[in-house]
């Protein structure tokens, strides 16, 4: 059975989008814009667009910071990252110099092509996901599994263990993490119709 989702308001994501989505699944979800209303959270969506320096500079100033590393390490509330909220869950990116939260071991690089490259930056698109065989969220979705990306940079794991997915844009790079209850999704799944429904689905159904 489902329960409600803690959506994270920090002013850098589709809230819209995934609170449209989750609600024609029949999840119950609800917006956090004060990190006291994190602290009965059972689950946590933590969506963003935009650079990782603003993003996690807005995490901390409105004091989520603190409260989402507890829920995550400490309570082991399943947290799901979105594009940029997946890129925070990580140590560090070549974007900025601000700490991200740490969760997950790895760092963000941006992608780099030669000039005459026919690949832009930043990725733009459909592309397919290749799940690792144990990749929770993606179990009983149509294969192979189809994704729309939007993002200047990809996240590169320390431990080959932490890799949920990959998809590939000129080299393959990693599409969706997983250590432990933490999970993270460099696509939009709100805007990856089926797929991306079936994957939130998934998390909205999840028991750790």
């Amino acid at each position: 059975m489902s329960i409600p989702i803690a959506i994270v308001d920090y002013g850098h994501g589709n809230l819209g989008s995934i609170m449209n989505m989750l609600k024609k699944l029949g999840n119950p979800c609800y917006l956090v814009t004060d990190p006291d209303q994190l602290k009965c959270a059972e689950k946590i969506i933590l969506p963003g667009v935009g650079a990782f320096d603003s993003g996690i500079r807005a995490i901390t100033e409105r004091g989520f910071r603190e409260v989402l590393i507890k829920k995550a390490t400490t309570d082991k509330v399943p947290l799901l990252g979105v594009c940029l909220g997946m890129q925070i869950l990580g140590k560090n990116s070549e974007e900025g110099n601000s700490q991200g939260l740490g969760l997950v071991a790895g760092h963000c690089r941006r992608f780099l092509f030669d000039p005459g490259s026919r690949l832009k930056v930043p990725h733009m698109g459909w592309s397919e996901v290749i799940p690792s065989q144990d990749a929770t969220l993606f179990n009983g979705i149509e294969k192979p599994p189809r994704f729309y990306f939007v993002h200047s940079y990809y996240f590169e794991c320390n431990s080959q263990s932490d890799v949920d997915a990959i998809s590939s844009y000129g080299n393959s790079y990693v599409a969706a993490i997983q250590r432990g209850n933490v999970f993270g999704v460099q696509f939009h799944p709100e805007k990856s119709h089926k797929f991306g429904m079936n994957l939130l689905r998934n998390f909205s159904e999840l028991q750790l």
